[in-house]
């Protein structure tokens, strides 16, 4: 088909076997061990024992695949992304008045609707499967998410709902909810943050609306080949109006949020739901920032939702990585503090009006460092379990929003036994009074005893 046509138009009620008291009550579960009381908030305690985990009152059978703990779960159910006047909150109704305002359906509702309230509880085939990641993908690694059981977890995207909304009948949407994985711990990293996505699917008749003598134009070709700029079943023009679209839209919303100055980049990636696949990076304070992922939809995806018949791009973007660089929030903990100094900072009567973070004063931080002996392979040369997310993660459910950081600060390997040996350093810092190393203290000793015991590591301190 023809490129030329287009060039133009491109450049201008709890069951028993899950009350708490059982788990208290089971000195021999390592998650007994684990203090449930580091967080502050009024999220409920979560509700867990050897047979069942339960997740908002309904009850969910424990197998090998659990490794959700009660520190993750009180998080389930917080929702900042709707709390009016938290920091993610605006981003979030910045987004949405947008698209609303830009987007205007039939009979002058907004395009888009929105979904803010779903479920973070899915099945591996929701958040896997449906988005066509492959088997042997590194995102589906016990190590990288939070399960319930082997089928199913919470989410590590909101993207898990892609195709059920679209099965819906939904052809433009945008999608807002908490999200959870297994991470590194640093000021920019925690195991639970917010995603915003959107989803938007046109008819052919869309497509092509705006472009002169299209009648020979279609969405879909038969026996076509893959390449760099399409999928095997999209024609070339309609990929091209479907990206010119998608790119025009992202690039006049992260206008809308950082202003008219703002410089845009895009780079080529890859993503298993989308072909081709972009990022979009902006540049902020003298640097290149990523911003958001998006692409054109895997027909694949569009074809077992039922919208075979249409084409459709997506995107997804952090909301704390937008709020953080706002407002210059510079530690991801502080979304989930309830300290006033810090909440009503972004109590604004104009959600558009700018906000710049005053800093609470900086308690000062304690670090203890935590050296012990990986375990060895077993008799059958089996590889070694320990992985580096397996410690940050007991590390997070025993010390909470205490720990600042943990950085891998050395490692060793014995010259004889060929032993290896790894040394972490943690450090502590409450946001919102001063720590003393004899609390700190007692908290560290936990971490130390609960890596010997569920890690199987060898302490050496």
């Amino acid at each position: 088909m023809r490129l030329s046509l287009l060039l133009p138009l491109l450049q201008s009620t709890p069951l028993s076997c899950c009350r708490l008291s059982a788990l208290l009550a089971n000195g021999g579960a390592a998650l007994s061990r684990r203090r449930l009381s580091t967080d502050s908030g009024s999220a409920p305690r979560p509700v867990i024992d050897q047979d069942c985990v339960e997740v908002s009152g309904r009850p969910y059978p424990r197998d090998d695949f659990t490794n959700v703990t009660p520190k993750i779960l009180a998080k389930v159910g917080r929702d900042l992304h709707n709390q009016r006047h938290h920091p993610l909150w605006l981003i979030k109704e910045r987004i949405k008045a947008f698209f609303y305002s830009s987007y205007m359906g039939r009979g002058g509702n907004p395009l888009f609707s929105v979904h803010d309230n779903l479920n973070p509880v899915v099945t591996t085939e929701q958040n896997f499967d449906s988005l066509l990641i492959p088997p042997d993908h590194p995102s589906r690694k016990q190590g990288d998410n939070y399960f319930l059981n082997r089928t199913t977890m919470l989410r590590a995207h909101t993207s898990a709902h892609q195709r059920e909304l679209v099965k819906s009948g939904l052809d433009a949407f945008l999608l807002a909810g908490d999200v959870y994985r297994r991470d590194e711990i640093d000021s920019c990293h925690y195991p639970v943050f917010h995603q915003m996505e959107g989803v938007r699917l046109f008819t052919e008749r869309q497509v092509f609306s705006n472009v002169p003598d299209s009648e020979e134009l279609s969405l879909l070709e038969h026996s076509g080949r893959r390449t760099p700029h399409k999928q095997e079943t999209h024609t070339l023009e309609a990929v091209k109006l479907v990206e010119f679209n998608l790119k025009q839209t992202l690039t006049r919303l992260i206008t809308h949020l950082f202003g008219q100055d703002v410089e845009v980049r895009w780079v080529g990636c890859y993503f298993p739901f989308t072909h081709p696949s972009f990022e979009m990076e902006v540049r902020f304070q003298g640097d290149w920032l990523e911003v958001l992922g998006c692409g054109v939809m895997e027909q694949q995806l569009l074809n077992s939702a039922g919208a075979g018949d249409k084409l459709g791009w997506a995107f997804g973007l952090g909301l704390e990585r937008l709020a953080m660089v706002l407002y210059q929030i510079p530690d991801i903990r502080l979304f989930w503090s309830q300290d006033e100094r810090f909440l009503t900072q972004f109590i604004l009567d104009d959600i558009h009006q700018p906000v710049c973070f005053q800093p609470l004063s900086k308690y000062p931080p304690l670090h203890n460092d935590i050296s012990f002996w990986l375990p060895e392979a077993g008799p059958e040369a089996e590889p070694q379990s320990f992985t580096a997310n397996d410690f940050y993660d007991l590390v997070r459910s025993i010390g909470g929003d205490l720990v600042e950081k943990v950085t891998l600060v050395d490692e060793f390997t014995h010259p004889q036994s060929r032993r290896r040996s790894q040394c972490y350093r943690i450090i502590y810092r409450h946001m919102e009074r001063t720590l003393s190393q004899q609390e700190v203290r007692l908290v560290h000793k936990e971490i130390e005893d609960a890596a010997e015991a569920e890690l199987g590591v060898q302490g050496r301190y």
